[in-house]
Order: C-alpha cells, then structure tokens, then sequence
C-alpha cells in the first residue's frame, strides 16, 4: 500500500492579498449577504481563523490562484489587509474544496458557546463576532437548559432554531423524547411543528399540568388525532429503516437483471412486439442512474 500524500503542505505561508488570483468570480449581490457580514464581522473581530487554499506560485505573473477562501478574500480586502495566511496545495486536481460540508449542529454550537464564555469570552463579543443580535447568543448558549439528557441525545447531530427548545422545556423528560423521536422521524425541526406538537401533549405530560393556549381551528379532538397518527407514521419510518438496506440492495441487482435482459435482443423484439407498454416501463427503469429517497 502505497503512502498517503498531503494535499497541501501544513504549514501556512504569508502571502500578499493583490497576488491572490480567484478561480471564479463572486455572485451578483454578494456584498450584502448576510454570509458576507458574518464573514467580514468574525475577520474584524477575532482575525481569521481558516487560512486560506491557494495553488503555486505562477513563475511569469507572480500570482497564486485562489482555490478555496473567495469570500473571505473580499471580507480581507475590504477591512483593508495587505497579507493573509494560505495554504498551498501540492497538486491541480479536479477536486473542489469544501465539496462536502458537515455543518455544525445546533448543540455543537451552543456548546462552543458556552466553552466560550465560560473561558471569559462576553457574549456581547460573541454577538459582534457573529455579527448577530445578543439575545441569539443568550438563547443558543442556554439552549439545553431543562431540556433531558435522552432528548439533547436524540438530536445533537441536527439543526434547528433556538426557538424550538421554549416548546421542549415546557414538557416532562418522557415527553421530550418522545417529541425529539417524531420530530426525527418526520425529518422536521421546525418551530411550527414542534409547536404543534406541544399542542397535542396530554396536560400531565407537561410540566405545570396546564395546556398552553389553543390555536383557532384546532380542536383537541383533532390533535389527539394527528398526535395518534404521528406516532403510527414513526413506527412505519422505523420499520422501514429496519428493511432499507436489504430493498436498496434488491433493487439494484433487479435493475442489472432487467438491463441484462433486454439487451437480449430475441427477448427485446418479443416484448416490442407483444408488450410494448412493458418494454417502455423496463427501459424507463434501466436508464434509471439514481433512486430518489
């Protein structure tokens, strides 16, 4: 086995900002993005953080093309630097950086947070370097305050608005599991549904024994109802779980029956002859190249 090559070399190297040529030209409206903003505030607050991804040099013109850092390239321009730290890459492949993001899950975030200010970081620095309004930066660090272990458990690789955890808070701890498993299981994070949720929990599954404040339309009848639903809808997602592995499988090697048998020639003229609507629907499947879920 051959030994794994670093793409770039590890160390930064200092490098003017007008010999960063970009690789692409930025999107019409760019500026006034809030991605933009948070970018240019973070870079005006605490520096930058992530070097820059730029090729080598060009001997003629002195210049190294940009390969990843685009925006903050900008942001460093207008903030007036004349040198940024990059990281140069050792080949020119057809590979694009950051192609695959993991984006940081609401609780990772609200930990960093918390790591922050516990560390001496004020959250009023925090909301500039955000470049958000302090009351976000007091609801995503308390985020997880009395909300149950089980419950943080179930979606700490998710996202989703601060605003849902008021909701969660006003259940008990079995509540809160059971809220977080459908919420999972319908893939749907969203303040209105937990809400809604909220709604449909019996008075001594929440907190004070009381039900919050009904929504016009909404009869609790009708909530029990589409609670009873929900929960039958999550124990088909997790049957299906259970069997999607085993039917992806079944249905590849189907497909590759089916593309072998048709390209039987005596086998395609019977079935243009006698089953056209078939052949079509066959052919239809074997040009399949990916299976929506």
């Amino acid at each position: 086995m051959s030994d794994v090559v670093l793409g770039f070399l590890p160390k930064p190297m200092m490098v003017a900002v007008n010999n960063l040529l970009p690789s692409r030209k930025p999107p019409v409206g760019l500026i006034g993005t809030q991605k933009y903003k948070l970018v240019l505030a973070s870079i005006s607050e605490i520096g930058l953080i992530e070097p820059l991804t730029i090729n080598a040099v060009d001997r003629r013109s002195g210049q190294h093309v940009l390969l990843d850092g685009h925006i903050r390239l900008l942001a460093l321009r207008e903030l007036g630097h004349t040198e940024v730290a990059c990281l140069v890459a050792t080949d020119d492949e057809g590979y694009t950086y950051n192609n695959r993001i993991n984006r940081l899950s609401s609780i990772q975030e609200h930990l960093m947070l918390r790591r922050a200010i516990e560390r001496g970081v004020s959250p009023e620095r925090l909301a500039k370097a955000l470049c958000v309004d302090l009351s976000q930066i007091t609801k995503k660090a308390n985020l997880l305050d009395g909300i149950c272990l089980e419950a943080a458990e179930l979606v700490k690789d998710r996202q989703f608005s601060p605003e849902v955890a008021p909701a969660l808070r006003k259940m008990k701890p079995m509540r809160q599991v059971e809220v977080a498993e459908l919420m999972i299981s319908a893939n749907n994070m969203t303040v209105a549904y937990v809400r809604a949720l909220l709604m449909a929990t019996p008075p001594e599954m929440l907190i004070d024994s009381k039900m919050p404040s009904k929504r016009r339309g909404a009869s609790q009848e009708q909530m029990n109802r589409m609670e009873h639903e929900m929960t039958g809808l999550k124990d088909q997602y997790k049957m299906i779980e259970q069997t999607f592995g085993e039917d992806m499988l079944n249905l590849v090697l189907a497909r590759g029956y089916v593309a072998k048998l048709i390209d039987n020639k005596s086998v395609f003229r019977y079935l243009e002859r006698s089953h056209a609507a078939v052949l079509e629907q066959l052919v239809s499947l074997v040009r399949t190249t990916t299976i929506d879920v």
